[in-house]
């Protein structure tokens, strides 16, 4: 949301998320512990972010251009490294991040940690300067520049938290499903994009809002479970996730024809 807000867009979020797995399944098999394994996970998804961030920033290259490029050759790594193979030995504490619970109750720590971070990142978002910066930046990046805000220092922030929450999310979905395959997480960046346009977020940036992206994936989330639950088959799940993007980011340019011309336009005609 941050990224696609501030103008961008990260399309190499999945294969980061491949990549971190992959070098925690090399971990694992070294013997690291747990705690390891999430340093690993974390720093390895900061540092893809990272080299995203600065290669835009530094070089002046569309974001489109390099996410492109980073998204295959995170994944061509994970594929060397793994081929047709896969990981599976992991410690037995690492699969609490994914399958555990709080306490007694039936509350996933997952969905604990997303609430949380939801918050988090609402706040930064809505209520700090930072937050005012992004929305600043997606608006006009040039007016922004000349306003005093350091644009670049901003977008290199925002790309490299995006790693490190890709990170997190694959500490997450490798303790999930206990194991690593270059496979892992295919495709999601099709869904996270449609997930954030379809909460509201302007895909040519400046404007959203975070409560609107949290509407979203429980909308995406409960769509797709219906769909499993009839026996839709995954490729016809993925054209309407595509369809939804498309009506998303077509919907407020509708509206916004339709909305009625103020008097002032009457007046000049």
């Amino acid at each position: 949301m941050f990224v696609i807000t501030c103008g961008d867009i990260d399309i190499s979020v999945a294969s980061i998320i491949a990549l971190s797995s992959v070098f925690m399944g090399m971990a694992s098999q070294a013997g690291v512990n747990t705690f390891g394994l999430v340093v690993i996970g974390l720093f390895s998804g900061s540092a893809a972010g990272f080299l995203n961030g600065f290669i835009i920033t530094k070089f002046g290259i569309p974001a489109i251009a390099v996410t492109l490029g980073s998204m295959s050759l995170f994944r061509g790594i994970a594929y060397v490294i793994l081929g047709d193979k896969a990981f599976t030995k992991y410690p037995i504490s690492f699969a609490y991040f994914g399958q555990g619970y709080i306490g007694n109750t039936m509350v996933p720590f997952e969905l604990i940690l997303f609430l949380m971070l939801a918050i988090i990142f609402g706040v930064i978002l809505h209520r700090t300067t930072i937050g005012r910066k992004v929305f600043a930046i997606g608006n006009n990046s040039t007016a922004a520049h000349f306003s005093g805000i350091p644009v670049n220092k901003v977008r290199l922030i925002i790309f490299t938290v995006t790693g490190l929450c890709s990170g997190l999310a694959s500490i997450l979905l490798t303790s999930r499903i206990g194991s690593t395959r270059p496979n892992i997480a295919s495709g999601w960046e099709l869904e996270i994009i449609t997930t954030v346009v379809l909460g509201g977020v302007a895909i040519t940036g400046g404007k959203g809002n975070i409560f609107g992206v949290i509407i979203s994936i429980f909308i995406i989330g409960f769509l797709k479970f219906g769909m499993g639950l009839i026996n839709i088959p995954g490729k016809v799940m993925t054209i309407i996730i595509g369809l939804l993007l498309i009506l998303a980011i077509m919907l407020p340019q509708l509206l916004e024809r339709l909305k009625p011309k103020n008097s002032f336009d009457s007046v000049k005609k």
